[in-house]
C-alpha cells in the first residue's frame, strides 16, 4: 500500500469487496442444522464455540445476514495478494478450436499456492481478537496448512498441523514451507492423540485421510482451553470468507458484458467451488440467469455422484457435530491419489442441498484423465495447475470440445485454485504411465 494514500481510498481503487456473501440468507430451502452428537439437537452458538472461536461460531449458523462485513484489518492482509487475476484462456480455445470463450480465476499467486489464504487470515484473524494461545488444523495436501501458518505466523498464533500420512510422503516440502512459518506438523495417523494411536493400533499401515486428520486436530484442541480447531473446508463459514472469490469474478466479468453459461470448480469439501459459484447461485435463485453449476470430484473419492445423502460426522472418531451432506461414510479412507486436497469423505452441507435440489450438477474423473488435462492446459496457457484444479479444467475442456462441435459460443468460468509447484512428484508419475 502506498504510504501517502488513504487505506479506504486504496481498497476502493481496487475494487476490494467490502462483505462477504452468504448463499444460506438467499436459499429457499435451506440446509438442515449441525446436530449436537450427543443429544441430536440442532448445535448452539455456545456450543460450536468450544471448537471454533466464538466469531465462527456465529457465522456457522447464520443464515439471515447475506452479507457479513469483512473487517478492515483482514482487506488490509487479502491486499497482498487480491484482487486475484481473471483471465481469458485464448491459447487454450485456439488450441481446442472452439468458439467457447474461456475465462479461468486464478488464486495460485500466493505463497500457499491456492485460496486457502481467503479463510485462513479470517479464522486466525478473529482466533487472535478472542484472545486464544493458538489453532488445530488437519491439512490433506498441504494448500490449507501452509495457509494457515501463514495467517498465524502474520498475528502470532501458535498452530499444529495434522498432515494426512500419503500426502505428507508425497509433498515433503510442504511441511518445510508451513514449519518455515512457525508451524508444528505431523504425520496422520500420529502418535501424540489417542485418536491416532487408536488408528495405527487398528491398522499400522494407516495411509491417513482427512476423517483421521481432522480426529486429531479436534482432540488436541479440547485439551487446551487456549486453543481452536479450523477447518479449510466443507463449513458454511469457510464457503462465506470463499465468496470473495465469486465476487470478484462476477464484478470482472460484469465489466466485460460477460455472462456465464457454465461455471465449474473441482470439489473435495467444497469451498473453492462454493466461494466461486457464490454470486451466480445468487442471481439463479433470483431467476435472472440460469448458468450450469457443475462440480468436479475425483473417482477416488466422489462423494456426489456416489455418496449418499443423509447425516454423518465430519471425522473418523465421531467426536465432531453431524452435519446433513453427500457423504461416502465417516471412516471411508480413499486410495492415497495425487489430488489430496480432494479426499475428503464429505460434501459441503451448503452444496450439498444445492445439489440434491437440482442447482448444481456433479461429475467425477480419474487422476489419468485429471492430469490429461493439467499437461495440456500447461502446454497452452503457461500455468502448471495443482491436480485438485485439474478436474475443473478437464471438464472445461470437455465442455468446449461440446461447443466446438454445436457452435455454439458459450462463456465457460472455472476456478483454477491453485499452482503445482510442489505436485512435481505426480506429474513424474505421471509421466511414466504410473496413474491410473
Amino acid at each position: 500500500m502506498k504510504k501517502d494514500m488513504p487505506y479506504k481510498t486504496y481498497l476502493a481503487e481496487h475494487e476490494m469487496p467490502t462483505a462477504w456473501y452468504n448463499m444460506k440468507a438467499d436459499m429457499t430451502e435451506k440446509p438442515d442444522p449441525m446436530l449436537n452428537p450427543g443429544t441430536k439437537a440442532p448445535l448452539t452458538v455456545d456450543e460450536l464455540a468450544g471448537i471454533f472461536s466464538f466469531e465462527m461460531a456465529k457465522q456457522e449458523l447464520d443464515a439471515e445476514n447475506r452479507f457479513i462485513p469483512i473487517p478492515d484489518e483482514i482487506r488490509e492482509f487479502l491486499l497482498m495478494y487480491r484482487p486475484t487475476p481473471l483471465v481469458r484462456a485464448y491459447f487454450l480455445e485456439e488450441a481446442l478450436e472452439t468458439p467457447a470463450r474461456i475465462f479461468y480465476k486464478y488464486e495460485g499467486g500466493n505463497t500457499s499456492g491456492s485460496h486457502k489464504l481467503n479463510t485462513a487470515i479470517a479464522q486466525a484473524y478473529y482466533a487472535k481478537k478472542q484472545g486464544l494461545k493458538g489453532l488445530t488444523t488437519e491439512t490433506g495436501a498441504g494448500q490449507w496448512g501452509t495457509a494457515l501458518a501463514m495467517a498465524c505466523a502474520y498475528l502470532d498464533l501458535d498452530l499444529h498441523v495434522f498432515m494426512v500420512k500419503c500426502s505428507a510422503l508425497q509433498k515433503p516440502y510442504r511441511k518445510i514451507v508451513m514449519e518455515t512459518y512457525g508451524a508444528n506438523v505431523y504425520q496422520s495417523p500420529s502418535t501424540i492423540t489417542e485418536a491416532g494411536r487408536a488408528i495405527l493400533a487398528a491398522d499400522p499401515e494407516c495411509s491417513g485421510s482427512l476423517g483421521t486428520a481432522i480426529s486429531e486436530a479436534v482432540e488436541f484442541a479440547l485439551k487446551d482451553g487456549g486453543y481452536r480447531y479450523c477447518l479449510g473446508s466443507v463449513l458454511d463459514q469457510v464457503l462465506l470468507h470463499q465468496s470473495i472469490i465469486g465476487l470478484e469474478t462476477d464484478a470482472a466479468l460484469k465489466k466485460l458484458g460477460v455472462v456465464p453459461d457454465i461455471v465449474i470448480g473441482c470439489a473435495g469439501g467444497g469451498s473453492n467451488l462454493g466461494g466461486l459459484i457464490a454470486p451466480f447461485v445468487k442471481d439463479k435463485m433470483a431467476g435472472k440467469t440460469s448458468p450450469r453449476l457443475i462440480a468436479v470430484e475425483p473417482a477416488s473419492c466422489p462423494s456426489l455422484t456416489k455418496g449418499e445423502y443423509r447425516y454423518d460426522f465430519c471425522d473418523l472418531s465421531e467426536v465432531t457435530p453431524l452435519a446433513k451432506m453427500y457423504t461416502l461414510g465417516h471412516d471411508f479412507i480413499p486410495a492415497p491419489g495425487h489430488a489430496g486436497g480432494l479426499r475428503y469423505h464429505g460434501m459441503s452441507p451448503i452444496l450439498s442441498k444445492l445439489y440434491h435440489d437440482g442447482h448444481m450438477e456433479a461429475r467425477s474423473i480419474t487422476q489419468k484423465e485429471t492430469f490429461d488435462a493439467a499437461t495440456f492446459f500447461a502446454k497452452h496457457e503457461g500455468t502448471l495447475p495443482a491436480p485438485e484444479s485439474a478436474h475443473a479444467i478437464a471438464i472445461a475442456v470437455e465442455e468446449a470440445k461440446a461447443c466446438r462441435e454445436s457452435g455454439e459460443a458459450k462463456n465457460i468460468v472455472f476456478g483454477l485454485t491453485g499452482n503445482g509447484t510442489f505436485d512435481l512428484a505426480a506429474y513424474d508419475a505421471y509421466r511414466k504411465g504410473l496413474l491410473d
